[in-house]
């Protein structure tokens, strides 16, 4: 029997399994940074991805943080309320704004990484280092084709 021949079984299915992986983790992480900075996951994937890469526009950071627009645009406004993020004209297109980290922003981040990378380690202690590195790279490997369907499905629609 085919892998495709098997009876479908939910549990078993591979979206399923990383949509609930992934909810499962981010959870696990989510707590320390809501209840130390009270930071919602889109807000702390923004502030996150702000950290990692200066000046983006909100355009940018929904392709970066896979949030949708209104998501991003909702933690940006509390950010912005916050002090955590300000936003200025984009000197090479006028209509675009570009987001950074304030000085408040990114004395909250660093507060927040040693926290997220202590629970990441606790998440990652059952496995070996050989299994973290072929997870890894197993991860690498469904994401580069999913992606590839994905343009792929987007392109031909295009046509």
């Amino acid at each position: 029997m085919s892998k495709i021949d098997k009876p479908f079984e939910l549990r078993n299915f591979l979206p399923y399994q990383l949509a609930i992986l992934a909810d499962a983790v981010s959870r696990a992480t989510a707590q320390l940074y809501l209840d130390e900075f009270s930071l919602t996951r889109a807000e702390w994937r923004v502030v996150a991805a702000l950290g990692d890469n200066p000046d983006m526009t909100g355009k940018q950071i929904t392709r970066i943080t896979t949030l949708d627009k209104m998501q991003v645009s909702r933690a940006v406004k509390r950010l912005e309320k916050n002090n955590y993020v300000a936003r200025t004209e984009d000197s090479i297109d006028r209509r675009n704004k570009v987001l950074r980290l304030t000085d408040v922003g990114e004395a909250m981040l660093a507060k927040i990484i040693p926290l997220v990378q202590e629970r990441e380690a606790c998440l990652l202690e059952d496995l070996t280092l050989e299994e973290q590195e072929m997870f890894a790279t197993i991860s690498t490997k469904i994401r580069t084709r999913a992606l590839a369907f994905a343009n792929s499905d987007i392109n031909s629609q295009d046509e």
